[in-house]
């Protein structure tokens, strides 16, 4: 133990620096061979949730552009309003399911082409509901609580509990239904680029938390006889039982997660990753956590899982002001992400088998705010990506741009959700395997609403 030279308790103390190379704080893993036997996977799926933090404007991001559509958007947003999107900038599609035509925000391309190809559907006026919500309804005190804060409705939309708090989140509970499927590697269904996030929370799947940085590895104990000679000491201090429940449960993570590291930090770390071209040119931290999860992806038959979830997120879409610019930054960094790893899915073979969704806290009012800005509203557009993906359509219904219109919950333009989160999830979950029995436990709402599956997977 000299080699170490601190005290086991000390070191035990230490270990909660391995937070930093992508252990969440409730990680424990059991453990599983170093190398698994590498098999085709036929039945392989994963979900990839992109989380837009702040609330993302969804009517600057999925705006009509015939006449009478964009007439309405523009009378509310005029070019004075420092908000409005021209028409003519406005990137058109054409819905099939739709007769009349959309636009795209200009920063958007890479997402207009994969709505042409049919591999990108936009999911319209979703929310966090209690249940189907009338104005009457809204006015007499029915909605989700805490409704336009930031914490409470990025709680809400990672749980899909809209009427207490939640300790787990509907992908954690998705992984707790799924996770047999991984039994025979037993490695983690869920992974989060974003620390211990409440989406990725179960009551019994524990979530492994990587950085985007592509490293997963404890600095010194890599490479040459000294370091080999360190690491056995480590994992000697580690097996000393102590007769304290609490500080041998902590080396017993510790050791746990450097088997993990050995089988995960190789994948991160590898520079002859087929997909590294795809992202050569995208320099941005949307674009490094794509990159990881599209590597761990490809590793698929080495870890030997069958199902995982990934949690990306980017942040900053809380624009009170200078929205067009800030609103176009983010969509410059996204779109382009969106598309590389999309691509990346296709030269890997898999596709059909990766579905990637966007998540926000909230939208933001059609009424303009003072500063070039909008203000916390509720539903708002969403975007699902990959090849079982019904895509080239517009599900859900968006809304009547009219202030205190059919659809606006008071009179700024707060969209009354026409679908639920939870049926944005629970059509997610049984393309992903969870039976149709177990959708009411994941989504513990979701009888409130008449339909669980909205249509938009294959």
């Amino acid at each position: 133990m000299k080699t170490i030279g601190i005290p086991r308790r000390a070191f035990l103390r230490q270990l909660g620096a391995l937070s930093a190379f992508g252990l969440a704080s409730r990680l424990d893993l059991v453990r599983f061979a170093a190398e698994a036997q590498a098999q085709t996977q036929p039945d392989y799926k994963a979900l990839v949730c992109v989380f837009l933090f702040g609330g993302n404007d969804g009517n600057n991001t999925v705006i009509p552009i015939d006449t009478a559509g964009y007439g309405q958007y523009a009378g509310v947003r005029p070019a004075s309003s420092g908000i409005n999107l021209p028409q003519a900038s406005l990137l058109p599609i054409q819905p099939t399911n739709l007769g009349s035509p959309f636009g795209l925000h200009p920063s958007l391309t890479d997402l207009q082409t994969l709505f042409n190809q049919n591999r990108m559907a936009v999911l319209a006026n979703v929310g966090t509901l209690l249940q189907p919500t009338t104005q009457s309804q809204y006015a007499a005190g029915l909605r989700p609580l805490s409704l336009y804060s930031h914490a409470d409705q990025q709680g809400q939309w990672q749980s899909a509990v809209s009427a207490a708090a939640s300790g787990t989140g509907w992908g954690g509970r998705i992984a707790d239904k799924v996770a047999p499927l991984n039994a025979a590697s037993d490695f983690p269904v869920v992974t989060s680029l974003d620390g211990a996030v409440l989406f990725t929370t179960g009551t019994a799947a524990i979530p492994l938390s990587i950085p985007a940085t592509g490293s997963f590895a404890l600095s010194g104990y890599n490479g040459g006889a000294a370091a080999a000679a360190r690491l056995d000491a480590v994992r000697q201090v580690l097996a000393q039982a102590s007769g304290n429940a609490l500080v041998d449960g902590g080396a017993d993570i510790g050791a746990q997660a450097l088997d993990l590291s050995a089988i995960v930090n190789p994948i991160l770390a590898n520079a002859n990753s087929t997909i590294a071209p795809l992202f050569t040119n995208l320099k941005t931290g949307t674009a490094n956590q794509l990159y990881q999860v599209a590597k761990l992806i490809e590793a698929r038959a080495a870890t030997g899982a069958m199902r995982q979830i990934f949690f990306v997120q980017l942040g900053s879409f809380d624009t009170h002001g200078d929205q067009l610019n800030r609103q176009q930054n983010l969509f410059d960094e996204l779109s382009p992400a969106l598309k590389a790893f999309y691509d990346a899915t296709v030269s890997l073979g898999v596709a059909s088998q990766v579905t990637t969704f966007t998540l926000s806290d909230f939208g933001r009012t059609l009424q303009p705010a003072s500063g070039g800005g909008t203000d916390h509203a509720w539903g708002s557009h969403h975007f699902i990506i990959g090849g079982a993906v019904q895509g080239g359509q517009i599900y859900g219904r968006y809304p009547e741009l009219v202030l205190g219109g059919p659809d606006d919950a008071e009179k700024e333009g707060r969209w009354l959700p026409y679908c639920a989160v939870d049926q944005y999830g629970a059509t997610l979950a049984r393309w992903f395997g969870v039976a149709p029995a177990d959708l009411g436990t994941v989504f513990p709402n979701l009888a409130m609403f008449p339909s669980t599956d909205l249509g938009f997977m294959g």
